[in-house]
């Protein structure tokens, strides 16, 4: 059963929304946090600095960008949150003296599924963001409610 949407726009239609357009206040910024959270895979100083810039200009966007920034902000957070209690793992692996290949492999693995989450979030929001659609469950911890196919439409 899905909860109810986070954002105002998210019960209206995506397309053709008045007051969805693409010179929403602060898509442009938008634009940016989705671009430094995608960087933060090569260079990890750029993930907080995205998290700034949403922080700093949520307040003055439009309703509908609002949630992609939300969106970008629990991006961030959840991030650092999952990387925290993988190092937390990690260390009390290494003091129960388990083999060192275990979190190696551990490491990479729990590398390779945050890689796929954070690219498949960004991806769905720079998707939405291009259409002018917000997001629609911008708290959720997954893909803020976008169905994600492989097929064409």
């Amino acid at each position: 059963m899905a909860d109810a949407p986070d954002s105002a726009y998210a019960a209206s239609p995506d397309t053709d929304h008045p007051t969805l357009d693409k010179n929403a206040p602060g898509r442009g910024i938008a634009v940016i946090v989705y671009w430094l959270l995608l960087g933060s895979i090569m260079t990890v100083i750029t993930a907080p600095i995205g998290a700034l810039l949403a922080h700093r200009h949520y307040r003055h966007a439009a309703p509908w960008v609002q949630s992609h920034l939300q969106f970008q902000l629990r991006t961030f957070w959840l991030g650092v949150l999952g990387g925290v209690a993988f190092i937390l793992a990690w260390e009390l692996l290494g003091v129960i003296g388990i083999s060192p290949l275990t979190p190696w492999a551990m490491g990479y693995a729990f590398f390779t599924v945050c890689l796929i989450w954070l690219v498949g979030r960004c991806g769905v929001g720079v998707s939405r963001l291009m259409t002018n659609r917000p997001i629609p469950h911008p708290k959720s911890p997954a893909f803020g409610g976008a169905g994600i196919t492989l097929a064409d439409s």
